[in-house]
């Protein structure tokens, strides 16, 4: 796009989030979640990658998802309802939580079953810690999502924790990772909830989603 179609991508993220944004319902069961009337975005990362701090970063919200240092903390599905265009919702972290098994399997398929199963959801942003990298974890949720045909993509978090010559190196490596995968949208955005890098950018993908 050139520069002036870059303003006005830009700004229609900007105007979206400016309107207001209310966190809806938390859902345990697949049997209470909203209609499916709204386009929805779908948060999703390991746990302590920073998706509650991303969220309020996103909709210039301080408090509007509970941040927490201690892994696990969402163990639901957060609905955040932005005016009367779309929804976000915040998926519950995979990987370490301190949580019984019972409770870790009840929401990991909660999740498993809302990625696969959910008709409104448009795109997930599939949040990755910029220090670490891929993971794991990370590939599998991936390998999962190309399968249900999900598309997903990859949001690098925390990244004024890192030199930017290092930023650079994962943002590559990232992209040479996904570069084959059917589901993964091609686009690497690094950001930071601290600082506010490339959250503008993630805004406008989100709108033009809406």
């Amino acid at each position: 796009m050139n520069e002036k179609e870059r303003e006005d991508w830009i700004e229609a993220g900007r105007l979206l989030f400016a309107g207001p944004v209310d966190f809806e319902l938390g859902v345990v069961s697949m049997d209470n979640l909203p209609d499916a009337s709204l386009p929805e975005v779908a948060f999703a990362g390991r746990s302590n990658v920073g998706k509650s701090s991303l969220v309020n970063a996103v909709t210039g919200r301080l408090k509007l998802a509970r941040a927490s240092t201690e892994p696990g903390r969402t163990r639901e599905l957060n609905f955040f309802r932005v005016g009367e265009t779309l929804r976000l919702v915040d998926l519950p972290g995979y990987g370490y939580a301190k949580a019984g098994q019972a409770d870790i399997k009840r929401w990991t398929t909660l999740t498993r079953d809302y990625l696969r199963g959910r008709p409104s959801l448009m795109r997930v942003i599939l949040l990755i810690d910029s220090r670490h990298g891929l993971k794991p974890h990370d590939k599998e949720v991936m390998d999962a999502l190309d399968t249900a045909a999900v598309t997903y993509q990859i949001v690098l978090t925390k990244a004024d924790k890192i030199k930017p010559s290092e930023l650079a190196e994962v943002a590559a490596a990232t992209r040479a990772a996904i570069a084959k995968r059917p589901a993964a949208h091609p686009e690497v955005i690094a950001t930071s909830s601290e600082t506010g890098l490339g959250i503008d950018v993630l805004r406008a993908e989100i709108a033009a989603l809406a």
